[in-house]
């Protein structure tokens, strides 16, 4: 294991996308965590999905003393420059992205502002906080995605492997991100960690996500569709343990180094962050149908097998997703430890929860 060699306590961190599913979570644990840290959390709220579970979302992060909320986009570089000059954040958590693989095929121009541009701005504002001297950024850790491997034969898969051939504009956003962020790390020896999330589930997150979009669809009597006829596999990863490997990942940044060529050696590490355990995609609605009923929010007698359809594939989805998560656990230790039963009976019963509060 690496010995970490960041000290979590008394920093500013700045995290962005503050308002989403992950980012939010993160930002609780780390405020709650170390309370003599500073925590900045930059979000545009967009309506991409309700506003509403966002500014819940928000309401459970403002209870913390230490942490400090400002509405607006990482695609506004003076902003960024403003948040960078006025906070001076010692580590920085880049989540802030317009995520969806199928939303990119509406609305593509949402992923180059945020994804691109916004990601250019946060590594200029890394790049400029080392100027006059100063210490600036010790670590910049990002977001990017499983979606990079696109069709990828090799199982299960590994931050070694090619990702050259996206099948999703979100997909090729995040490839750019590594790519970007490995120059800013060569050019301007900036500590960059990249973490490919694979899919993260749990209470709070996304509506457009499976799990949650399907049991909107069932508890409205509607029917829900699994593509691939049901026959695709994810590797699936408890909110939980996403921000517990991201926490980990923070406190230790990639050592500068310098070669041979007397030129840095990129302080650049990349990371799959997901269960390692695939799971077939009609034993998860199972579950979760099981433990929608359990909670209260579908009937006992609710008929499941009236209420699914099953499709072919559809464009920009990939049929199986599988996260080699070796290295995270040599470097870390880190094993995830919720299992998807759990998982989806914590899902479930904040759901009864939450539907019955709005």
């Amino acid at each position: 294991m690496v010995q970490n060699n960041i000290d979590l306590d008394g920093k500013v961190i700045l995290v962005t996308g503050a308002a989403g599913f992950i980012g939010s979570s993160l930002a609780g644990r780390l405020a709650a965590d170390h309370p003599a840290s500073k925590i900045i959390g930059i979000d545009n709220v967009n309506d991409y999905y309700d506003v509403s579970l966002k500014e819940k979302r928000l309401s459970l992060l403002e209870s913390n003393g230490n942490f400090t909320f400002i509405k607006g986009s990482i695609a506004d570089k003076g902003l960024v420059s403003d948040i960078f000059n006025e906070y001076k954040p010692q580590i920085v958590v880049n989540l802030a992205a317009q995520t969806g693989v199928r939303y990119s095929l509406i609305n593509p121009d949402a992923y180059i502002e945020s994804n691109l541009t916004g990601f250019f701005n946060i590594l200029e504002a890394c790049r400029h906080s080392y100027d006059d001297g100063n210490v600036g950024v010790l670590h910049l850790v990002y977001a990017s995605s499983s979606s990079v491997y696109g069709n990828n034969k090799k199982i299960p898969y590994s931050t070694d492997d090619r990702v050259d051939n996206p099948v999703s504009l979100y997909a090729a956003t995040k490839k750019s991100n590594e790519l970007m962020a490995h120059a800013y790390s060569k050019l301007y020896d900036i500590p960059c960690t990249g973490l490919r999330f694979f899919t993260v589930y749990g209470p709070y997150g996304r509506p457009d996500m499976a799990y949650f979009s399907f049991t909107d669809k069932l508890r409205a009597g509607q029917t829900i569709r699994l593509f691939n006829y049901g026959k695709c596999r994810r590797d699936l990863i408890y909110i939980d343990d996403i921000v517990e490997g991201t926490v980990r990942a923070m406190s230790h940044a990639p050592e500068k180094k310098t070669g041979e060529d007397g030129l840095p050696v990129p302080p650049y590490k990349l990371y799959n962050i997901g269960n390692g355990k695939p799971v077939n995609l009609l034993d998860f609605v199972s579950i979760l149908q099981e433990e929608l009923v359990a909670a209260g929010v579908l009937p006992a007698n609710y008929d499941f097998e009236s209420h699914k359809e099953l499709a072919p594939m559809q464009p920009g989805d990939v049929p199986e997703t599988y996260a080699d998560i070796t290295s995270l656990e040599e470097d870390f230790g880190f094993s995830p430890s919720t299992s998807l039963r759990d998982g989806l009976r914590k899902f479930a019963e904040w759901y009864a929860w939450y539907s019955c509060s709005k």
